[in-house]
């Protein structure tokens, strides 16, 4: 094992622009993967599911190509990732990257030669837009579950995936803890549908059926791959494993963590399918799959195909990034289902950021200027204060670091708020105006305690820069900046003793937003 990190996105269909939960997903996974950066090297991939029949009927909707439809469309996700200020190491694209394809191929290949290919003739019930065939039983009244229409009756001969063989492999690599899912209900649901006994699926199309659009069946062209037995292969496929390249035995075969952030809808398909596949063809299998839940509007799930998907390009024109990414981050679960609000957004971020954190960067800075010149002074002597303040620091960075290893976000930013809270009480308790009036008198025990508070409460606020970094990354910069530190420093290379740091008046960080 190398001290390397792989984690990924799921790769959106793009028949038609990003919505807010693409934005979660996106957000989720950034907040992770920034987060092992400041422990290990970490490869972050993200990028466009292309070669869907969904995405071809959305072009004969539009009467343009498939290809002007896809082109086209890539742009309005990989502009939202750059607003989100989403830092990705790759962004593949499933219909051109010759790495895709030629990796898809190969493990199709290697499946073949397990003997783990065959054909059928089949017949069966079809959602176009999950690109997934149901049972009656799955049904929900009739309709998809997720999308709430009938599916079509679907028969013809396809290629089929012998995933029968691989129920009790599966069940061992889940019960040893080789594959983790969280949350534990997630992996309970998996574990059932297992137990439940494992048919073998449809991984192939007809080329009539699918408008000769993906990538062709090897040694069959009246055939193409099944769109997820196609876009399951892009996490390694990026990494160039066909040719063995470095990045791939660093980020993937010899990583100590290979991680997928995934919604739930798409739940079997990475921890079933996508490993039974990798078992298949001999290669090493994702080390965890994080399972998020939906953004709801009044209980129900966003969707284009629903059509009460919220743009959030709109969102971040009206309150930035930071505040979205704040919302997402601070107030959803990241295992549940949870309601958007823009009035939700507002008072988030009006509460948290501008009065607590922003409140604090300004008063902390403006004090040091006033009593201080702007010359961070030495600490005097500790008190009982100091001492419970730097308890909560300590505290509030072990249990964010402890959240955040159980990819829970929400849990990591309340113990951060326990700091911002604390420290908050902290200066409020010590009354710094009250000392240095008291110091101007000529109260030299006044002066050590108003030292002390400006010298603890500011490498307070140098924690709070760094331990926000994956949560909202460019308030972070801006915050640590202001406070004469580098944005890019952790937590280790914070100084024991900053005193005769020159500060200025920070400008204010989180100006209070108004709704839209």
């Amino acid at each position: 094992m190398s001290a390397a990190a792989f984690i990924s996105t799921t790769i959106p269909y793009v028949n038609a622009r990003p919505h807010l939960g693409h934005a979660l997903e996106y957000v989720q996974a950034d907040a992770f993967a920034r987060h092992m950066a400041s422990q290990k090297d970490v490869f972050f991939l993200s990028g466009t599911d292309e070669n869907s029949l969904k995405n071809v009927l959305a072009a004969e909707r539009e009467g343009i190509s498939t290809r002007e439809l896809v082109d086209r469309n890539v742009h309005f996700f990989e502009t939202l990732l750059e607003s989100l200020n989403i830092k990705v190491s790759d962004f593949i694209r499933t219909s051109v990257s010759t790495n895709h394809i030629a990796g898809a191929t190969q493990i199709w290949r290697r499946m073949e030669e397990r003997d783990d290919i065959y054909t059928k003739d089949y017949e069966g019930l079809y959602c176009v837009g999950c690109e997934q065939f149901y049972t009656p039983d799955e049904l929900k009244d009739g309709k998809c579950p997720e999308h709430l229409v009938e599916p079509e009756l679907v028969t013809e001969r396809n290629y089929f995936f012998r995933l029968s063989r691989y129920g009790n492999q599966l069940l061992e690599e889940l019960s040893s803890g080789r594959l983790k899912i969280y949350p534990e209900s997630r992996l309970n649901e998996v574990t059932s549908f297992i137990r439940a006994g494992l048919e073998d699926i449809s991984i192939s199309r007809s080329v009539e059926r699918a408008r000769g659009w993906g990538i062709p069946v090897p040694d069959d062209e009246s055939q193409v791959m099944y769109v997820w037995i196609d876009a399951l292969t892009n996490y390694i496929n990026a990494l160039g494993w066909t040719e063995e390249k470095d990045t791939y035995k660093c980020f993937w075969a010899d990583a100590d963590r290979r991680t997928h952030v995934v919604g739930k809808g798409v739940l079997r398909f990475h921890a079933i399918y996508w490993p039974a596949m990798l078992l298949s063809a001999g290669l090493p299998l994702p080390t965890e799959v994080m399972v998020h839940g939906y953004i709801t509007a009044g209980g129900q799930k966003l969707s284009k195909s629903l059509g009460n998907a919220i743009d959030p390009m709109d969102l971040l024109r009206d309150y930035g990034q930071d505040a979205l990414r704040y919302l997402l981050l601070a107030d959803f679960s990241p295992f549940g289902d949870g309601d958007f609000s823009q009035e939700r957004l507002v008072t988030r971020y009006n509460t948290d950021l501008a009065n607590a954190l922003g409140n604090l960067l300004s008063r902390i800075t403006a004090m040091t200027v006033r009593y201080r010149e702007g010359v961070l002074p030495a600490s005097g002597p500790l008190g009982a204060p100091e001492e419970a303040l730097l308890e909560q620091a300590s505290v509030s960075t072990r249990e964010a670091d402890a959240a955040m290893e159980r990819y829970d976000h929400r849990e990591a930013l309340a113990r951060i708020w326990d700091l911002v809270r604390r420290t908050n009480a902290y200066v409020d308790e010590r009354a710094p105006w009250h000392l240095a009036k008291a110091a101007a008198q000529g109260d030299a025990r006044a002066a050590q305690e108003l030292d002390s508070v400006l010298h603890h409460a500011y490498r307070v606020l140098q924690r709070l820069g760094v331990l926000l970094r994956p949560f909202i990354p460019q308030a972070s910069a801006n915050m640590l900046s202001a406070l004469n530190e580098s944005p890019e420093c952790r937590i280790a290379d914070l100084v024991v003793n900053p005193a005769g740091r020159r500060i200025e008046k920070a400008a204010p960080l989180f100006p209070k937003l108004e709704l839209a």
